[in-house]
C-alpha cells in the first residue's frame, strides 16, 4: 500500500504541472496567471476540492504527459463561505483546447452545479475545440454544453471569466452565462479565429480588433466588465456573487456596512438643474442613495444612455436600471433597451429586487433605427419588466416621457412604491414636442413664435407636474430628493415578502 500511494501522489503532482516550467513561463510572460493560480485565488484558502487530476487524452498521438488533466482543471469548493463548482481551462496545455476527456469532467461538474444548486465558474483561457479529437463523440460531449447551460438558466448562476482567448465553442460559453468579465488585452471571443476568418472570407484582422475585451465591452454588448489584470477579474467574479444567492430559490446574502436606513442625502436636493434642458450626472444620484461603495456596475463600457448596476439598501441587495441624462439625454434606443431586458430578466430570476431611477425622454424615433427594429427591442423591455415579480420600485426624478415611462416601470407595471421628485413630469412626450405639435400653427404665424413657444410650453409643464398626477393617485408620493434612500428601503421593507402570482404558461414568446 505505501508503494501504491507514492505512486499516487507522484501522479497527482505530475499532473499538477500543467504544460511544465517553460509554459508556464510563457503564460506569466503574457501578463496571464495560471489556471491553478486564478483557482487559488478565487477560492477561499483549502477549501477547493479538484476532480479529475488524473484523466488526460486517450488519443494515440498524445499522452497523459502532455495532457495532464486534459487541459482543464474541475472541482468545487467555498467562495466566501458558500460552494460553487469551476472550470478553468489551463493554455500552457495544448493551448487550453477542448479535449473529449476533458469536456467529460466539465459535463460531470456542471451536472453537480445543477443538481446541487451551487453556481457555476468557467475561467476560459482556450484556442477551443481540439482539432487532433475531432470525432463525433467530442463533438457531442462539447455540443452538450450549450443545452446544458440554458438548462441551468435561471436556476443557479453562470459567470464566464474571459481570461484568455475563447474561440469557436468557447465563445457561446460566455454568451449563455450571467456575468462576463473579460481582461484587458489577453482575452478575446470570436466564432472563428484571425486564422480562420483570414482563410475563410479573406480578412486580415487581429485577435483583439477581432474580439478583444474593448470589441465586446463597447460595441456588442457580450461581455459585461473590462478588468485590467486576471486578480481583477477574479475579484469581480466574487463581487457580483456576493450580489445573488446561490440557487433560484433561495435569497440573496444581507450584507450590513453601517450605513444608516435614515440617512437623508441632502445633496440631492439641489441636483436636478433649473433648466429643464441641462443634464445632471445620474451616477452621483446612485452613489448617494445605496450603501457606501455597494454599487456595482453590469456594463459600464455599453450603451451608457442606461445605467445598471447591482447595489445594497441596508444590506438587501437590489438591481438598478436609471436612464443617464448625461448620455444623449437618457434616450432609450436599441442596445440600451437590450440591455435593461437582460438585466430585469437576472434579477428577476434569482430573487433581487429591482429599482428603477426615471428620467427618461421615451424611445429614439426615426427612420433608421425603425429599419433597425427598434419597436420590437422595446416590447423586449416592456416584456421583461411585467413578468418581472420581483420587488420593484420606482422613483421618477425629472422625465417620464411616453413608453419609457411604462418600461421603466411605470405604475401599471406593478411597482410596490412609486414616487416623483418635485421635478416629475409625467406625459406622453415632452412640453416642446407637445407644444409643436398642438400649436405648430398659432406659433408659425405668431410675431414673436419663440416667446409664444416658451409660453405655451410653460403652460404644458404645469399639466404634467407631479402634483397633477399625486392628485390623480397615479404616483404614491411626492418625496424631497433627500429622502430617495430612506423611501427605497422603506418600500424594500414592505414588499420583503412580496408573492406575485401569474397565469400558468409554459412560457412567453418574447419579441426577438
Amino acid at each position: 500500500m505505501t508503494d501504491r500511494i507514492t505512486e499516487l501522489r507522484s501522479k497527482k503532482e505530475s499532473a499538477r504541472q500543467m504544460g511544465g516550467p517553460e509554459k508556464i513561463a510563457q503564460q506569466h510572460q503574457q501578463g496571464k496567471l495560471t489556471a491553478r493560480e486564478r483557482i487559488d485565488l478565487l477560492f477561499d484558502a483549502g477549501t477547493f476540492y479538484e476532480v479529475g487530476v488524473l484523466a488526460h487524452s486517450n488519443h494515440p498521438s498524445l499522452s497523459a504527459r502532455n495532457t495532464p488533466a486534459d487541459g482543464v482543471i474541475t472541482g468545487f469548493g467555498h467562495i466566501d463561505g458558500r460552494l460553487a463548482c469551476v472550470a478553468a481551462y489551463d493554455y500552457t496545455v495544448l493551448a487550453g483546447s477542448m479535449g473529449e476527456v476533458g469536456e467529460r469532467k466539465v459535463t460531470r461538474i456542471r451536472q453537480w452545479a445543477l443538481d446541487n444548486r451551487m453556481p457555476m465558474i468557467w475561467l476560459i483561457d482556450s484556442a477551443g475545440a481540439r482539432i487532433q479529437e475531432s470525432t463525433g463523440s467530442q463533438f457531442a460531449e462539447s455540443g452538450k454544453l450549450f443545452f446544458d447551460q440554458v438548462i441551468m438558466s435561471g436556476v443557479v448562476p453562470q459567470v464566464a471569466a474571459m481570461m484568455g482567448p475563447g474561440a469557436a465553442g468557447t465563445a457561446y460559453i460566455p454568451a449563455l452565462s450571467d456575468f462576463v468579465p473579460m481582461v484587458r488585452g489577453t482575452s478575446s471571443m470570436a466564432l472563428g479565429g484571425p486564422h480562420l476568418v483570414k482563410a475563410a472570407i479573406g480578412e486580415d484582422v487581429s485577435e483583439q480588433e477581432l474580439g478583444g475585451s474593448q470589441v465586446h465591452c463597447t460595441k456588442s454588448g457580450v461581455a459585461d466588465l473590462e478588468v485590467e489584470n486576471d486578480e481583477e477579474c477574479i475579484r469581480s467574479i466574487k463581487r457580483f456573487l456576493s450580489y445573488l444567492p446561490s440557487h433560484n430559490q433561495d435569497v440573496p446574502p444581507e450584507i450590513d456596512v453601517g450605513d444608516p436606513p435614515n440617512r437623508l442625502c441632502e445633496e440631492l436636493n439641489s441636483i436636478v438643474p433649473d433648466n429643464p434642458k441641462m443634464p445632471y450626472n445620474m451616477y452621483d444620484v446612485i452613489y448617494s442613495i445605496v450603501d457606501r461603495d455597494s454599487f456595482f456596475e453590469i456594463k459600464p463600457g455599453w450603451a451608457k444612455n442606461l445605467i445598471t448596476g447591482f447595489a445594497r439598501f441596508n444590506g438587501i441587495s437590489c438591481g438598478i436600471l436609471a436612464n443617464q441624462p448625461m448620455v444623449r439625454g437618457g434616450i432609450l434606443d436599441i442596445d440600451s433597451a437590450d440591455k435593461a431586458t437582460r438585466f430585469m430578466q437576472l434579477c428577476d430570476a434569482f430573487n433581487v429586487p429591482l429599482i428603477f431611477l426615471q428620467d427618461v425622454p421615451g424611445f429614439i424615433i426615426g427612420s433608421r433605427v425603425e429599419k433597425l427594429g427598434i419597436i420590437r427591442h422595446g416590447a423586449k423591455m416592456l416584456f421583461a419588466v411585467s413578468e418581472a415579480t420581483v420587488p420593484k420600485v420606482t422613483v421618477i426624478l425629472r422625465k417620464a416621457y411616453g413608453a419609457g415611462y411604462f418600461v421603466m416601470c411605470g405604475k401599471q407595471y406593478e411597482p410596490d412604491l412609486i414616487v416623483g421628485w418635485p421635478t416629475a413630469e409625467i406625459s406622453v412626450m415632452g412640453p416642446e414636442g407637445a407644444v409643436n405639435i398642438i400649436f405648430r400653427k398659432e406659433i408659425f404665424e405668431a410675431d414673436n413664435p419663440e416667446e409664444l413657444r416658451n409660453e405655451r410650453c410653460a403652460a404644458f409643464r404645469k399639466l404634467i407636474s407631479p402634483y397633477l398626477a399625486a392628485a390623480n393617485h397615479f404616483i404614491d408620493d411626492i418625496i424631497e430628493p433627500a429622502e430617495t434612500r430612506k423611501v427605497i428601503i422603506n418600500a424594500l421593507t414592505l414588499a420583503r415578502n412580496k408573492k406575485r402570482q401569474r397565469p400558468w404558461r409554459k412560457h412567453g414568446v418574447m419579441p426577438v
